[in-house]
C-alpha cells in the first residue's frame, strides 16, 4: 500500500470523494502542515497551529495511480482559491499536495502544471513535503457518512 495526504478545504467533503476511489483501502481525516503536536479542531480553526485540515489516503498503487488520485484532488475542490474553500477560511483550508516522495513531487508538480489551464484563476496549491499527521478526532471520521450524506450542501 501507498499513502497521499491532500489538503483541499473542508476534510468531511474530500474524504467522501476518495473513498469513492476503487484501489483506495482507507481514509482518514486530520492535520498536518503546522507547528503544533497533537492539535486539537478547536487549536487548528484558529489559525494559530499552521496545520491545514487533510485527508490521508492509503491506496493499492496496482489499482489506482497516484495521478489518477491527483485527477480526484484537483475536481474535488477549487485550487485557485488562497486560504479558502466556498464559505470556509482560513490557513486550515489551504490547497496543499503533501509529498511522501520525489516520485510523488514530480507526478505532483507535472499534474498541477497540466490543469493549470482548466481553472480560471492561477492554481495556489502548494506542493511541499509531508509532515507528522495527526489524525482528528473520532467524530470528524466518516462525518458525512456517519449521516448519510454524500457532500456538505
Amino acid at each position: 500500500m501507498a499513502i497521499a495526504v491532500f489538503g483541499a478545504g473542508c476534510f468531511w467533503g474530500v474524504e467522501v470523494a476518495f473513498g469513492k476511489v476503487k484501489g483506495v483501502t482507507a481514509t482518514s481525516v486530520g492535520y498536518t502542515g503546522g507547528n503544533t503536536d497533537n492539535p486539537t479542531y478547536e487549536e487548528v480553526c484558529t489559525g494559530n497551529t499552521g496545520h491545514a485540515e487533510v485527508v490521508w489516503v492509503e491506496f493499492d498503487p496496482s489499482s489506482v495511480s497516484y495521478e489518477e488520485l491527483l485527477d480526484v484532488f484537483w475536481g474535488c475542490h477549487d485550487p485557485t482559491t488562497l486560504n479558502r474553500q466556498g464559505p470556509d477560511r482560513g490557513t486550515q483550508y489551504r490547497s496543499a499536495i503533501y509529498i511522501q516522495d520525489s516520485e510523488q513531487e514530480a507526478a505532483a508538480t507535472q499534474s498541477k502544471e497540466k490543469n493549470a489551464g482548466r481553472f480560471p484563476s492561477p492554481i495556489v496549491t502548494e506542493i511541499t513535503a509531508a509532515s507528522k499527521y495527526y489524525i482528528a478526532e473520532d467524530y470528524h471520521q466518516k462525518y458525512l457518512q456517519k449521516r448519510g450524506l454524500e457532500n456538505c450542501h
